[in-house]
């Protein structure tokens, strides 16, 4: 199948709007958020309270022996110790708030997230890998998580604790504010040249990861193959090479960000130096009290404390913001366009497909069908051959609008497929694919995935259908065995089995099966398509095969070739035309 482009390189979103985004899931739990809040202030607060009721029972002591005045020095004392306590008590209450109100975030975006994969089209999917996909609701978001359960509450903490240590240091002694004057700008500056400097790489970072990801995810999926041809070492070559690229990005993000912690600790030792320099200046010429310096020695590890654990977190709120974006990049991604305003339901289809002058290109400029006509009758059986790449899946693209063709149209009973609602034009259609899927359920659920109202005797009859009834029942729990990767082993030709007795199950008009018996021996595959006709009598059917044993009885056989029909006609008229049909089926039979 031809794969759509994989696009321009995304551009970086501006960092605001990765916070106001993030705000607005805040805010759709606003309750908790104020309380949040509440408990912030009254946890600090009290904490700030501390370094005074230190100051007060110091000077209580007196610096002379036998001045000390027990009573007041056990009353602040026991103050300070009620404080530290009840505030601790909230801090504990606020911890566990947080990590509420962030799940309760981290679920709206994974359900943002699982909702727009679900309306996204086609060929999103097909220019993306999936474990990239996986990476972004995966990962990206357990880091967003992470950073509003902590890191949020580190620096609304932080916030206050700063203002409120400023207020009192102010109130303590205004000379010795001077020295924060010169201390405070430099880490504030040197923080902003790392931030700038740190938020790329943590961004490359995220798109290294999700890479490494898509890479593994392919590799796990194709390890039979992997085998079969002996390119053990080759892939662990190729994912040494990946593995080396997100390392690398790892060890650049962390090594820059871990720089910032230090260096603005170092310049807040600085700091804490000169106050208790100058303040000792102030003391001996009687200016402050030891009680007030001792205070403002405490107020002013807060003070810079703060600003030290910011420095520290910042990058984490740079992965955090990188992970974002990558989210919110999924989110805003364009989704299937909107059916037409005067788009109608698809009712009662009758099965006439009718494709004139269709012209295709997964890249416009680069058009894979160029003048594609047919005509398909209701109740007919249309089989499409030809080579790989002639765009014989892109048919069933077009017919499904998982695409839109960039000139000519497709009409179902006469309406352009385009003026028909998607819902209905896809419920028309059931489909059996070359690649099966089938999901974590019994047996019965998988068959009746398109049709969950079936019954138990209907489940049996599409089953019986497409001869996989027999092994069913041989199974422990028969229909009710439930499948998973750890569960019961079924073949890749059983998986096949299930999945077009699911389509016979559905009560469809139009039936395409792109390959579909690929994974099953030519007995049953015979005995499928002699069950299928019966089951698909005034049912159009669209069949892709490469076995051209199978499509003989078909009503009409289009040889597709460079996205053209280069012949029309039944099995023994295209046979006598002696073309190229005529040269696939002798390179099958001879």
């Amino acid at each position: 199948m031809a794969k759509g482009p994989r696009g321009p390189v995304e551009k970086p979103q501006n960092r605001k709007q990765v916070l106001l985004r993030l705000g607005k899931y805040l805010y759709q739990h606003k309750w908790m958020l104020l309380a949040a809040f509440v408990l912030t202030i009254s946890s600090n607060v009290l904490a700030l309270i501390g370094p005074t009721l230190a100051g007060w029972a110091i000077d209580a002591i007196g610096t002379q022996a036998g001045q000390v005045d027990f009573h007041r020095v056990f009353y602040y004392c026991g103050l300070m110790l009620l404080f530290y306590v009840v505030s601790s008590a909230l801090s504990y209450v606020l911890s566990v708030l947080m990590i509420h109100l962030s799940q309760k975030v981290v679920f709206r975006m994974r359900q943002d997230v699982f909702d727009k994969l679900s309306i996204l089209p086609v060929k999103y999917f097909d220019g993306h890998q999936t474990g990239d996909i996986v990476s972004r609701i995966s990962y990206d978001i357990d880091t967003v998580n992470a950073s509003l359960s902590t890191d949020l509450l580190q620096i609304a903490t932080s916030v206050i604790t700063v203002l409120g240590s400023f207020i009192m240091m102010l109130r303590i002694s205004p000379q010795l504010i001077i020295i924060f004057l010169f201390t405070i700008p430099i880490s504030i500056l040197f923080t902003r040249y790392m931030t700038r400097k740190v938020r790329p790489l943590f961004r490359k970072r995220s798109k290294a990861l999700g890479e490494m990801n898509g890479y593994v995810e392919e590799i796990i999926s194709g390890q039979k193959t992997t085998k079969s041809y002996h390119q053990e070492e080759t892939m662990i070559a190729r994912f040494d090479v990946k593995n080396e690229e997100a390392v690398s990005a790892y060890y650049r993000a962390d090594y820059y960000g871990s720089m910032t912690g230090p260096s603005v600790n170092f310049i807040n030792n600085l700091s804490l130096a000169l106050v208790s320099m100058f303040g000792a200046l102030l003391f001996l010429f009687g200016n402050l009290t030891l009680g007030n310096l001792s205070s403002f020695v405490l107020y002013s590890r807060k003070f810079s404390g703060p600003i030290n654990e910011v420095a520290n977190i910042i990058s984490e709120l740079q992965s955090a913001c990188a992970a974002a974006e990558r989210v919110f990049r999924l989110i805003d991604e364009e989704p299937e366009p909107e059916d037409d305003p005067d788009a109608v339901e698809l009712s009662d289809p009758q099965g006439h497909i009718v494709i004139d002058h269709l012209r295709f290109g997964y890249d416009p400029e680069k058009p894979i069908i160029h003048d594609l006509s047919l005509e398909a009758k209701p109740g007919s059986l249309v089989a499409i051959v030809g080579p790989t790449g002639a765009g014989k899946t892109t048919i069933i693209n077009l017919l499904m609008r998982f695409y839109d063709p960039q000139a000519g149209t497709i009409t179902v009973d006469g309406y352009d497929s385009r003026k028909l609602t998607r819902r209905s034009l896809r419920k028309a259609y059931s489909m059996v694919l070359q690649d099966t899927w089938l999901f974590h359920g019994t047996i019965a659920e998988n068959i009746a995935y398109g049709r969950p109202d079936a019954t138990q005797e209907e489940i049996e009859a599409a089953a019986k259908a497409a001869h996989i009834h027999y092994f069913i029942t041989r199974l422990p729990k028969g229909y009710d065995t439930v499948l998973n990767e750890d569960g019961v082993n079924i073949s890749q030709g059983q998986k096949q089995l299930l999945t077009i007795a699911r389509a016979m199950l559905m009560n469809s008009h139009m039936l395409i099966l792109d390959e579909a018996t690929s994974n099953v021996d030519t007995r049953t595959e015979i005995q499928i398509q002699s069950a299928m006709r019966e089951l698909m009598k005034g049912k159009t059917c669209f069949v892709i095969a490469h076995r051209l044993s199978t499509i003989q009885n078909a009503d009409t056989i289009l040889v597709v070739q460079h996205g053209d029909i280069v012949e029309k006609g039944s099995h023994e008229e295209l046979l006598a035309k002696n073309g190229v049909y005529a040269s696939l089926y002798k390179s099958q039979f001879n």
